[in-house]
């Protein structure tokens, strides 16, 4: 069976000039037409725009889609003056640091104050098809433990108040502001995500039920589990290929459904500082391994990685594509690897973000 799967990605809109965060999405909006506005949606912020897949069932539509999205926003975002860039943190800075004119998002706003109005931020929301919520709760408990490796893969976003924060993604480090944000507690069923949901409800972590923010979650909208852990890819290659293992890790998570195997019973600190580690090293060093316990070299981890979900891939045709991603980007470098040596090939952050923006759409 061929699991269907959907990219949602957000963008920063820039000022190509001072690198400074540009509110104009509702300009950059207006400017799309067609299936290219079909496929977008306002943000929580002036500044930036999320551009949605059609549902997929191989990675070549996905790159198809993924391309031309971004081709369209980026000529709308010109035409407006601003850059479109693939970067997972503000860069410099975000002057217009209020909510788009969305009733829920200005509930949001009001319910958790100024954490609602930190700089913007932009991630990559992928999603796998599943046949029912049961199993897609079961699922997410199965991905708990791989998620930190995910997370290594996709760190674009090193830079912030114009310098370098020394951390691969300093989105995942805002994010940490945000309650009822990181790892998915393990529910062990459907009744079980719902009594977690409706006590954290309760509490005021969760603003309501539609305010589940962990790393993978059954989407409330669509029959699919959603994984909203990583930064936006820099370029759709890295796109690709992180919807591509992903799809890997639910389908052999649902295998593992199938045959009744447990989903690993490790702790949530334990996984939260997997994620820290994740989002400060990304793969250039060591990682948490959630499961044993100890710190290895992070390559180590993204092979076994490859290794759990390689039937999967080869079922769906994307063994040979995974590899050839892997391998670039062992090669290149992850995103905040490749910010960090444009910037210290051009010295200045601007500069680097004009970089950025051609990377975006190349």
């Amino acid at each position: 069976m061929v699991l269907t799967v959907g990219v949602e990605e957000e963008f920063l809109l820039l000022d190509p000039v001072t690198g400074e965060n540009a509110p104009v999405v509702e300009k950059v909006l207006a400017g799309l037409t067609g299936a290219a506005r079909a496929q977008s949606r306002l943000e929580v912020r002036h500044s930036m725009v999320e551009m949605v897949t059609g549902v997929c069932t191989g990675l070549a539509e996905v790159r198809e889609q993924l391309g031309g999205l971004r081709r369209a926003a980026a000529e709308s975002a010109a035409a407006t003056g601003a850059a479109l860039v693939a970067i997972g943190a503000t860069p410099i800075a975000d002057p217009r640091r209020t909510v788009t004119d969305n009733p829920r998002f200005r509930a949001i706003g009001r319910h958790y104050g100024p954490i609602a109005h930190d700089p913007a931020v932009c991630g990559c929301h992928v999603h796998v098809g599943v046949s029912d919520r049961e199993l897609a709760v079961r699922v997410c408990d199965r991905l708990r433990v791989w998620l930190p490796v995910v997370q290594a893969l996709t760190v674009n976003s090193p830079l912030f108040s114009g310098a370098d924060t020394g951390h691969a993604s300093w989105r995942s480090m805002q994010l940490e502001r945000w309650p009822g944000l990181g790892p998915a507690p393990l529910h062990g069923s459907g009744a079980g995500y719902d009594r977690t949901v409706r006590t954290l409800v309760a509490s005021g972590v969760m603003l309501d039920e539609s305010m589940v923010l962990w790393y993978a979650r059954p989407s409330a909208t669509w029959p699919t589990v959603e994984v909203r852990v990583g930064d936006v890819g820099l370029t759709v290659d890295d796109a690709v290929l992180v919807a591509g293992l992903i799809r890997g890790l639910v389908g052999a998570a649902v295998e593992d459904v199938v045959a009744g195997r447990p989903a690993p019973e490790v702790p949530d600190h334990v996984l939260r500082a997997a994620h820290w580690n994740a989002a400060h090293a990304g793969l250039a060093g060591t990682l948490l391994d959630p499961v044993r316990g100890v710190a290895r070299p992070a390559w180590d981890l993204v092979g076994e990685l490859v290794a759990a979900v390689t039937p999967v891939l080869a079922r769906h045709g994307d063994l040979a594509g995974t590899h050839d991603g892997l391998q670039r980007l062992r090669r290149t470098g992850t995103g905040a690897e490749r910010q960090r040596r444009i910037l210290g090939r051009t010295g200045d952050v601007p500069a680097t973000l004009t970089e950025l923006a051609r990377l975006t759409v190349s």
